[in-house]
């Protein structure tokens, strides 16, 4: 990073969702710097991924409240961080929006509290 520049987060979301345009707004009100990844078009890599379920645990970033969980059935079946990790890599659309992380601190959904502090560090 180039002297004097400012820390920033990254945003794994969709443009329709409204808790994704929730971070973003949140992190814009403050001003830093955001690097925003569109998951319907480019979906996290497989080791991004992996960085969040290693620090928050796979059924962490598993949207359950969702639609598409329940148009799976997913509520029904069991299942190991390891198999739902590679449900998660095989159908972004279970992923709990937004995905964001601060060098190497990580959240999944709207975690307010956890982004303030990282505003006031990056300020």
């Amino acid at each position: 990073m180039p002297a004097g520049a400012r820390p920033g987060v990254q945003v794994f979301g969709r443009k329709d969702s409204r808790d994704t345009q929730k971070a973003l707004r949140f992190f814009k009100e403050r001003s830093v710097p955001v690097h925003f990844v569109d998951v319907a078009i480019r979906p996290p890599a497989p080791g991004e991924l992996r960085r969040f379920a290693q620090r928050l645990g796979a059924s962490a970033l598993v949207d359950a409240g969702g639609r598409r969980y329940r148009d799976l059935g997913l509520g029904y079946i069991r299942m190991d961080d390891d198999e739902l990790f590679e449900r998660l890599l095989a159908d972004p659309g279970l992923l709990r929006l937004p995905l964001v992380r601060f060098g190497a601190a990580f959240t999944a959904g709207v975690a307010e509290d956890t982004w303030r502090e990282w505003a006031r560090a990056t300020a």
